[in-house]
């Protein structure tokens, strides 16, 4: 697959809600940094997958019919061997969302830093 086809895979995979389809899309060395949960090695994924589907499903989230994650603003830049990617997501019926960082190269998606946006305590 070319970097734009991993990329996009790993989209459809966050959109949909299918780990399978995230999974296929990673390089080996891939990792993943929530700042609530540290940072997620590839083989880490699935478990770090389920039980942030099993919260969103909680706040009213991951419901039938609706996409998991919605994403939006989605830049890129290629330089040299690596794609970086940009953009928002959010989680419908809940009132998560934030910013994502995503590397790719020709082997796949090598890392994800996500950041949520929040009020500060107090605002």
């Amino acid at each position: 697959m070319s970097r734009e086809q991993h990329l996009g895979a790993y989209a459809t995979g966050w959109q949909t809600g299918d780990i399978d389809t995230i999974m296929s899309s990673l390089a080996d060395g891939y990792t993943f940094d929530d700042p609530n949960a540290g940072v997620i090695p590839k083989d880490g994924m699935p478990d770090y997958f389920a039980g942030f589907h099993d919260t969103i499903a909680g706040m009213g989230g991951a419901r039938p019919g609706q996409p998991f994650m919605e994403l939006t603003e989605i830049v890129t830049q290629d330089e040299g061997d690596v794609t970086t990617a940009w953009c928002w997501w959010a989680i419908p019926g809940t009132p998560l969302a934030g910013a994502g960082l995503i590397k790719v190269g020709d082997d796949g998606v090598r890392s994800e830093v996500i950041t949520f946006h929040a009020p500060l305590p107090g605002g």
